[in-house]
């Protein structure tokens, strides 16, 4: 689907939450009504570092951007406005978000570590190969993430750092990372 589609099923889950079956649970519905927020404060100030405007600027093959997301999910309310921001800058990238939990099941051959973690970026050639994959959060984050768990901190205290994290990097270290991915 396109990102414009994306937010529309977003909102409708914000607006009627009783026809969507895993947002009739307070929780999620909670984290989906947060990341909306979060999401848009993204795509209002997300800015792309020169370096990585020239970068992707520079890129002359096609390429599908394949975002693997859910509205629930916390890491995908800072990672996706972003990716999409950065495709944004080069008529050669396009967009599809797939949800994780809906068919094709696409996060099904992309798991890491044997979970079906996500936002995970797929990037296609025009023939439909991959040729980069990322996620499912900046390795610096994942390493915090793991750090947190590994010293036994409850999952709201490791979301709050995590929050803390996106805050202070600003999208820097995914521009970093998706530059390395694609400049090999």
């Amino acid at each position: 689907m396109t990102f414009e589609f994306y937010l529309q099923q977003f909102e409708d889950i914000l607006n009627h939450p009783e026809n969507h079956p895993t947002y009739q649970d307070e929780e999620y519905f909670q984290y989906t009504k947060m990341n909306w927020s979060r999401m848009g404060r993204w795509l209002k100030r997300f800015e792309l570092s020169v370096d990585f405007q020239q970068f992707i600027a520079g890129v002359s093959q096609k390429q599908q951007w394949i975002i693997i997301t859910e509205p629930w999910c916390g890491d995908a309310a800072h990672s996706v406005p972003m990716l999409v921001k950065m495709a944004a800058q080069n008529p050669n990238i396009t967009v599809d978000i797939q949800l994780r939990d809906s068919a094709p099941f696409l996060i099904d051959s992309y798991l890491t570590n044997g979970g079906k973690s996500i936002p995970i970026l797929v990037v296609r050639d025009e023939e439909g190969r991959d040729i980069a994959v990322w996620g499912p959060r900046p390795k610096a984050c994942q390493q915090l993430f793991l750090r947190l768990k590994e010293a036994g901190k409850d999952f709201s205290e490791i979301k709050e750092e995590i929050q803390k994290w996106y805050n202070a990097d600003k999208g820097g270290e995914i521009q970093k990372e998706i530059q390395s991915l694609l400049g090999k």
